[in-house]
């Protein structure tokens, strides 16, 4: 199966899956369901990059969905905005803000880091809940506009909206593998690997952490704006720490460092989860022992499992061919000699 996903091809099959599901759902609900893991999906690729590639684990990833999310609200509803306009300035806004918190963050390491994102979220969260004035508290923003037309195309319906959502994250997977393709992914892959190698060889290492940082923020504001525009409705609990742990098991359980986990991971979870709703209140319970299991046996989730196995099979492939060149020429010698 993942050989099937691997390269032009694998990509191209999940294309066309993506395009025929509203044909193959079964109701409005389903296509509710893949719509909103699309969202989070969006979100959870943006995490694998400071997280999966950088090395920086961002728990507060779900704070700033919320920031875009309500920057959208807000100045839709509020100040009557144009949607478009809203959305665009939703992920502008959640840059902007992340920019002063990261240049402080991303001097600290390690779990300092993850701990320093965690308050920050809590914080995001709280500044929601309790600055009424702005956000409307716990009440919640409601009568968010649906996104508006662009020319003859219309968003007024689940099938519409299912397809705007589908093309934003088949842009969002694109500009992702773009990304890491890229000097630019492969220096977040240095830092990864250590700071002071990747500093020793001549990476800045703040101006790279924060490029990755904003980035990674930006693809949060842009889900969160979409999240908004979808369900047209806003309160605090977008911001709350589950939600950022929640993606972070989509990451661990389709593979940290590679741009088809994560994604699969957010489209696999979700509908496991619907399928056991009666256990809703259970679900940590459930997916605790899960995600330890996978963490012991299968610590590069899925996706990386694959991949790091496909890479000792071509290292041990390289290996032997050498070893038969060097037994080759040893008996060529050997041949000369006599």
């Amino acid at each position: 199966m993942m050989k099937l996903l691997e390269g032009k091809l694998g990509w191209g099959l999940l294309l066309v899956a993506g395009l025929l599901f509203p044909f193959m759902a079964g109701n409005d609900y389903h296509l509710t369901v893949m719509s909103t893991a699309y969202i989070f999906a969006i979100a959870t690729l943006g995490l694998n990059l400071i997280t999966g590639y950088a090395g920086q684990f961002n728990l507060a990833h779900a704070g700033f969905m919320a920031v875009g999310a309500y920057t959208l609200g807000i100045l839709t509803v509020d100040y009557e905005v144009s949607f478009w306009l809203a959305f665009v300035l939703a992920g502008v806004v959640t840059v902007l803000i992340s920019l002063p918190l990261g240049w402080v963050s991303l001097r600290m390491r390690g779990h300092y880091f993850s701990i320093f994102t965690l308050c920050v979220g809590i914080i995001i969260y709280l500044v929601i809940e309790k600055w009424e004035s702005l956000t409307h508290g716990t009440v919640g923003i409601m009568g968010i506009p649906a996104p508006t037309a662009i020319g003859p195309i219309t968003f007024d319906t689940p099938v519409s909206l299912y397809y705007l959502v589908f093309f934003f994250l088949v842009l969002g997977v694109w500009l992702m593998r773009r990304v890491v393709d890229s000097l630019m992914g492969r220096t977040f892959m240095a830092i990864r690997n250590g700071d002071d190698l990747a500093e020793a060889l001549g990476v800045n290492l703040m101006r790279n952490k924060l490029m990755a940082f904003s980035l990674s923020v930006l693809y949060a504001g842009l889900a969160g704006a979409l999240y908004a525009g979808f369900v047209r409705f806003l309160g605090p609990d977008l911001a709350g720490a589950e939600h950022a742990f929640d993606m972070t098991m989509y990451m661990i359980i389709g593979g940290l460092g590679t741009v088809l986990g994560p994604l699969l991971g957010a489209l696999m979870v979700p509908w496991l989860t619907q399928y056991l709703q009666a256990l809703q209140e259970f679900r940590f319970l459930i997916f605790g022992p899960v995600l330890i299991f996978l963490v012991i046996f299968v610590p590069n989730g899925i996706v990386g499992t694959w991949v790091a196995r496909r890479a000792r099979q071509a290292s041990d492939a390289a290996l032997k061919e050498a070893k038969q060149a060097k037994e080759h020429t040893k008996q060529s010698d050997a041949a000369q000699k006599e």
